[in-house]
């Protein structure tokens, strides 16, 4: 049974007031809800309307608690921002939070202790897992290897 428009309404204002989300988060809730589609859209405006949807808000602190939280890279935070269906000028703006030196300091520091977890294994070994790591974090490769570069000096 579907809810009626200002139930499902009053139901996403609460969703959204919980915590920053993106049009499609609220909008897959709305369809699990059982709003019809010529109902969904008409909310979604009304929700940006009233400021409880924010697209670019909603991007950059997905940004940024990605990266302070869980040590993404910012390769990891657009591939995530664009599977939430996120535009593109949104994305872009939400990567430009993240503050350059404490982005070059987690990726030196995340570097250091990826040595030291591999100090057992041989060399070229180790700087291979540690780049082939740091990458599947979504850090650029070349980023990675300018921080490994000035480890070795």
């Amino acid at each position: 049974m579907a809810a009626p428009v200002p139930e499902a309404l009053s139901k996403a204002r609460a969703y959204c007031a919980r915590q920053e989300r993106c049009q499609q988060e609220v909008r897959d809730k709305l369809y699990g809800w059982g709003a019809h589609k010529g109902e969904v859209e008409p909310i979604i405006a009304r929700l940006i309307a009233e400021r409880y949807l924010d697209e670019k808000r909603f991007a950059e602190h997905f940004a940024v608690s990605k990266f302070r939280q869980k040590g993404w890279g910012r390769r990891k935070i657009q591939q995530a921002l664009q599977q939430k269906r996120v535009s593109a000028p949104c994305i872009r703006f939400g990567l430009q939070a993240i503050d350059v030196g404490e982005y070059r300091t987690m990726l030196v520091n995340l570097l250091r202790k990826q040595m030291q977890k591999l100090s057992s294994v041989p060399e070229p070994l180790r700087g291979m897992r540690a780049l082939r790591y740091l990458i599947g974090r979504g850090f650029e490769p070349d980023l990675v290897r300018a921080a490994m570069g000035r480890e070795e000096d």
